[in-house]
């Protein structure tokens, strides 16, 4: 074994172009692995951390109608208790409201603290997180009970110990008492949060509102098939029979299965896609594999100069045993030192990485031990995989022709090593019209018009519930700036998926239809509409001097579309019933084009916009303003806002920004993909280059000859690069139509989407091959310009 080891090292460095060619990429296509394998690891744990998480689903909405459906997260009210009390298997089954942050007032010191949610007393029953301090039995028994995390505790106390059963206000007059503190929500959960309240004494919703998050925890897993059987069942009894006009369902997911199976309406998060982690999985694979197709072309390459040498060593008594456990160690040398590299890149790479794509992966997640139990055997795998038929066919040389230094045709190596090169651009090729869809697609989806101007528009919530009923004398002093165009107040902040959906009952043939029909709903003031730029088509806007206009709404495209209507204008819209049991009914007064409120994942679906009862119902403000001084615009947005809301700063959004954000997923899928795609290419460019540069030293007479007989540059170089040429042509006529079939199955869960045009296709061809011929020519021209006495030379 020393021998082996010692050949093994001098030849390592007598070839060190190569040697550091087949180093290079296997440590890049083994740090490359590695890294998604975390990055899969991180995706499938999702949720896994609770103890009783095989046993917890989740209840969710879907509803569908002639023209349109909704798949919702939200579930009624009441819907939790009567699960329980139907079905004997389930143990526990909870609810909780995302609505439950605000301004948490403490001896006077005033926070805001958005991620808070309202749940009932049995949530820790179900969800098992670490206690501090505290008793999770008791943590939300009683009303205005609150349970923080670790990190808000120390920000508003100091610390965990000074936390409990101390006293904090919501808006100065909702008393709540902490009575236990939980370490930070791990990153890897569907739903994160810094609080979570009891819900109130009264808390009593009704079956109308589809808002509230459901979750129920199973005896058992064997009682699963039951329940979901008897889930019709419990619809037909306590929802149908209600006049709705579509058809309504509940549905339960595996709390281990949302975080990659589930994109509904309202996701408390934005969950990824199952596919994308088989995506990664592949191309971390084929990423290693292009590097150990690189090691068996580049090491199969060679046996037109080792001839001699094996030749020589069979002489004089190695069996064929010996050179493949010769070669099989020249392997190891190779991965190990490409083993060590990965390391290091890996170390290198993945907190820049873990930056980008917003998590926190650890190379040593498993453990230092627990890593080498695995990488050991993989690297012995790796070895024999890698290096097994590359040693087989220098062992198998025949003694004399190798004496004599012919090869002989090996008709089928040369055909495998042409095929290897073909297989790797066509794995490089299709990961470059991968990355060029996704972002194309990305590019399209935050530029394409939303039906209104995005742009220089600031979002933020009015907590102050004061200033909202002087709203009026308040965008008057934003209006003083010459540089804010325009001041509006709405309901929601859209592009942020949660407007909310109600249900109407709508005029057809002049009377209320009793079936009832779904839409989104906003309240708006009279200035939405022109300060957001979005088209009026028919009738007209609110007028805040017409007293009528608080029983007229006005609809989008979409909603009259859907209800038949060619003209809406008249029409009239149930929004219920009063106490004595009259109809509210209001009239379209106006029809607007159809916009994005929410990304352009989801269509567009019927909206109905609307005047507030009363000012507190508009606590949102959007302020248009010029692209010019913006710094100083912002500056005096903060000032007029510190005069009326003294007691916490300014907390704004972007719209354009706000969209974007729905995007996050996507675009960091689409920069891992861009890496991959990079490193797919720099690994293939090696190979090429190493097998490159085995053609010129086996024909390093041959150009000698050629330039002596007065080839010119161009003509050398022609020779040398036209054969590899073709092999990235044949790999582009295989890569292309694969990646226009794959990518446009990818664009399908898109409401709105590029299509692959044929110039996408051409371009990443184009690509590829600029890349390889660049690739080749470098060496190819250095070879070319050599002495031709040199190269004659040679022997």
């Amino acid at each position: 074994m020393y021998n082996y080891l010692k050949v093994g090292w001098r030849k390592l460095f007598r070839n060190k172009i190569f040697s550091l060619i087949n180093i290079l990429g296997l440590s890049l296509g083994l740090a490359a692995c590695w890294i998604i394998l975390l990055f899969v690891n991180d995706e499938l744990s999702y949720d896994r951390y609770f103890t009783q998480a095989d046993r917890i689903y989740r209840v969710v909405s879907h509803g569908k109608w002639d023209g349109g459906s909704f798949d919702i997260t939200g579930t009624a009210g009441p819907l939790a208790n009567v699960i329980k009390d139907e079905f004997p298997g389930v143990k526990e089954a909870t609810r909780f409201d995302i609505e439950g942050g605000g301004i948490i007032t403490i001896d006077n010191q005033q926070t805001k603290v958005n991620e808070i949610f309202l749940a009932d007393k049995n949530f820790f029953n179900l969800f098992d997180y670490n206690f501090l301090a505290g008793n999770p039995a008791r943590a939300l028994a009683n009303p205005q009970s609150i349970v923080l995390t670790e990190d808000l505790a120390v920000q508003l106390f100091g610390s965990v110990e000074t936390a409990v059963n101390k006293t904090l206000y919501f808006n100065k007059s909702e008393p709540s008492l902490v009575t236990a503190v939980i370490q930070n929500v791990p990153q890897n959960t569907h739903f994160s949060f810094r609080a979570i309240r009891s819900f109130s004494k009264d808390f009593n919703p009704d079956w109308n509102q589809l808002y509230l998050y459901t979750y129920v925890l199973l005896k058992d897993q064997s009682y699963l098939p039951q329940l979901q059987k008897k889930l019709p069942y419990i619809v037909k009894k306590y929802i149908h029979g209600r006049n709705l006009d579509f058809d309504y369902k509940i549905e339960l997911q595996p709390i281990t299965d949302i975080h990659l199976h589930s994109n509904l309406s309202y996701e408390l998060g934005n969950n990824s896609n199952i596919k994308y982690v088989y995506i990664f999985s592949i191309v971390g694979a084929l990423v290693l594999l292009i590097a150990i197709v690189n090691y068996i072309n580049i090491t199969t390459a060679q046996a037109s100069i080792r001839m001699r040498e094996i030749a020589v060593r069979k002489v004089i008594g190695s069996s064929t045993l010996n050179l493949t456990k010769q070669f099989l160690v020249e392997t190891s040398l190779i991965i190990f030192c490409a083993a060590l590299l990965s390391i290091l890149l890996a170390s290198t790479f993945l907190p820049w990485l873990n930056q980008m794509i917003g998590k926190q992966l650890d190379l040593w997640h498993f453990g230092i031990g627990k890593t080498l139990l695995f990488v050991l055997p993989f690297i012995v795998f790796l070895v024999f995989t890698t290096g097994i038929y590359p040693a087989l066919i220098l062992a198998g040389l025949k003694t004399i022709p190798s004496l004599k230094n012919q090869i002989g045709t090996h008709g089928f190596q040369h055909l495998l090593r042409k095929s290897l090169v073909v297989f790797q651009f066509v794995i490089a090729v299709l990961l470059i019209v991968s990355t060029m869809v996704i972002f194309l697609q990305l590019n399209f989806m935050t530029t394409k018009n939303l039906g209104f101007d995005k742009n220089q528009v600031m979002v933020f919530h009015l907590d102050n519930e004061s200033t909202r009923n002087k709203g009026d004398e308040f965008r008057n002093s934003l209006l003083e700036d010459s540089h804010i165009t325009e001041v509006a107040f709405a309901s929601n902040p859209i592009g942020k998926n949660d407007i909310g959906v109600g249900t109407f009952n709508v005029e057809n043939n002049g009377k209320i239809d009793p079936n009832f029909t779904l839409a989104n709903t906003l309240k708006i003031d009279p200035n939405f509409i022109p300060a957001m730029h979005i088209q009026l088509v028919k009738g007209r806007n609110f007028d805040s001097t017409m007293p009528t206009d608080s029983a007229s709404v006005i609809i989008n495209a979409a909603f009259a579309k859907k209800q038949g209507w060619t003209n809406a204008i008249g029409k009239r819209i149930e929004f219920g019933r009063d106490t004595t049991g009259k109809s509210i009914l209001k009239s379209v007064i106006g029809v607007v084009s159809d916009f994005h409120i929410y990304s352009l994942q989801h269509k567009i679906e019927p909206l109905i916009l609307e005047l507030p009862a009363n000012k507190m119902e508009t606590d949102n403000i959007y302020i248009r303003m010029k692209s010019t001084n913006v710094d100083h615009t912002i500056s005096h947005i903060n000032k007029v806002y510190s005069k009326y809301v003294p007691d916490y700063p300014l907390e704004y959004t972007f719209l354009d920004k706000t969209f974007e954000q729905q995007y996050n997923s996507e675009i960091k899928q689409g920069q891992i993909l861009l890496i991959f795609a990079l490193l797919s290419i720099v690994i293939a460019c090696l190979g090429l280059f190493g097998v490159i540069t085995f053609a010129i030293q086996l024909r390093i007479k041959e150009i000698g000859i050629r330039k002596t007989l007065g080839a010119t540059l161009s003509n050398l170089v022609y020779l040398l690069c036209s054969d590899m040429v073709k092999l990235v042509g044949i790999a582009l006529l295989i890569a292309l139509p694969i990646g226009w079939l794959l990518m446009n199955q990818w664009l399908q869960e898109f409401a709105y989407r590029i299509s692959v045009s044929w110039w996408i296709l051409v371009g990443a061809g184009i690509i590829a091959l600029v890349i390889a011929i660049l690739t080749l020519c470098t060496r190819a021209i250095a070879a070319a310009k050599a002495n031709p006495v040199d190269s004659l030379k040679v022997e």
